[in-house]
């Protein structure tokens, strides 16, 4: 479950989506400018497709609210939202269809919940102690900045995600939907249902102190 994550700035976002405009790749930025990590109910920048399918920058909020309940619905199960798309129905069908999108970031956490956690000095044992759960920080290897698969419908959206490669499995049994080259064209295009094995993925992992 993925609820904290490192974005870009909207000015960066620009960046990208002029590059991608004039010349048709864009490179990471050069001086990447220190962001506060996002969580659910944040605004932040993601890249959305355009009227004529070019890529533009949105400041969409990180969550959908629900009547009748409390909290935000932040992440996406890719095998639900699949299902309730074939079958044209279910809260995911509309923003599967019609709002894929992305979020550029330099990196994502997760809680680590499964079994052998590290614990900290005086936590509790499996790692949960006054400051919950450790952290790890998943970084895409040799990429400062990377895309994850995200579905919005207004001005919200949420993260997609799947089932863990071998670098995320240790530590949680969810990941984002990270992207790897050329895959954003399959996410945004409609040939995404075979995202989902993420093993070809290569992440870093960083235990947060």
């Amino acid at each position: 479950m993925c609820h904290r994550m490192n974005p870009l700035t909207m000015d960066e976002v620009r960046r990208i989506c002029e590059e991608l405009r004039e010349g048709g790749r864009a490179s990471a930025p050069s001086q990447p400018t220190r962001t506060p990590d996002a969580y659910p109910g944040t605004q932040l920048p993601l890249l959305v497709p355009g009227k004529g399918g070019e890529l533009e920058p949105a400041l969409l909020t990180w969550g959908f609210s629900l009547p009748g309940r409390d909290g935000l619905v932040f992440n996406t199960r890719l095998e639900t939202a699949l299902e309730q798309t074939r079958a044209g129905r279910g809260m995911w069908a509309g923003p599967m269809a019609e709002g894929r999108c992305l979020v550029p970031v330099h990196g994502f956490y997760e809680s680590w919940t499964q079994p052998n956690a590290p614990a900290r000095e005086g936590d509790a044992p499996g790692g949960r102690g006054r400051k919950g759960r450790r952290q790890v920080l998943f970084r895409l290897d040799g990429h400062p900045v990377f895309l994850m698969a995200c579905v919005r419908a207004e001005d919200r959206f949420s993260v997609v995600t799947t089932v863990p490669n071998s670098t995320v499995f240790p530590v949680h049994n969810r990941m984002p939907l990270v992207l790897g080259r050329g895959e954003s064209q399959r996410w945004l295009n409609g040939d995404f249902a075979g995202l989902a094995n993420r093993g070809s993925i290569k992440l870093t992992s960083e235990l947060e102190s």
